[in-house]
């Protein structure tokens, strides 16, 4: 059982609506006093974060700007072994991102490739020995993703018939129902990941420069291959267009 012990207001608040929002069996006390019988994970403030009480059980500190995250861990502490944290992603121009505590999917994000690596590490950050777990579908942004992440294994997992059949009221849902599927599949371990472009990859993406350009003017090949590391976006790739002495069009 969880139980949560804390006299901090905007903890209390937090972590008990977390729960409820979650479904979780839980229970309250107050931090001075006798721990319920089965009593698993308590949750608490930092300032009881030592008590006595709390001795022979698994102790989490939650912050109360971040309920969520204390509640993650208290769910994969209930759960022990099985309740490993699992990233799953399904990159692209805006990758999907679930996490999961052993089967149950505790978060779900979609956000642009730009900003996917932070919210990746965020939820890794706190979990023990967690895995991550990237679709080899879109080579280019998988790629990306690989080598910007830090300090937590990755495994590059093949992707096939991880995409959804999505019914109708379900449009959008696709790349999250794809990155749970993800999750749940092995895959090989990777540090690194060198693409070089196809000439089919790179044209992708010098008519995306074109239609972001106000001119209608695509980047060169050069630029297209920076975006194709992920060393440029195209809107920076543009406006060093921009600026390059020629302003021959490219096709």
């Amino acid at each position: 059982m969880i139980v949560v012990a804390t006299s901090d207001f905007e903890v209390y608040h937090g972590v008990v609506n977390e729960l409820r929002d979650r479904g979780t069996e839980f229970t309250t006390v107050e931090p001075d006093a006798e721990l319920p019988e089965h009593t698993e994970v308590v949750v608490t403030d930092s300032d009881h974060a030592d008590a006595d009480a709390f001795a022979d059980v698994t102790t989490i500190v939650a912050d109360p700007d971040t309920p969520r995250r204390a509640v993650d861990q208290a769910l994969t502490a209930v759960r022990g072994d099985g309740g490993r944290t699992i990233i799953g992603v399904d990159p692209g121009r805006k990758p999907g991102i679930a996490v999961l505590a052993g089967e149950m999917v505790v978060a779900a994000f979609q956000v642009p490739l730009s900003d996917a690596a932070d919210v990746i590490q965020r939820e890794a950050a706190d979990a023990a020995s967690p895995i991550v777990r990237i679709g080899d579908g879109s080579r280019l942004q998988g790629a990306k993703l690989v080598n910007d992440l830090e300090d937590v294994t990755v495994e590059l997992v093949d992707e096939t018939g991880t995409s959804p059949y999505l019914g109708t009221g379900s449009r959008g849902m696709g790349d999250i129902l794809a990155a749970v599927n993800i999750a749940r599949l092995e895959g090989e371990v990777v540090e690194t990941r060198e693409i070089e472009p196809t000439t089919g990859e790179l044209q992708v993406i010098k008519d995306r420069s074109r239609e972001q350009s106000e001119k209608n003017r695509a980047i060169d090949e050069v630029l297209a291959r920076r975006v194709a590391a992920g060393e440029l976006t195209v809107a920076e790739a543009l406006a060093e267009h921009q600026r390059s002495p020629s302003d021959s069009e490219e096709t």
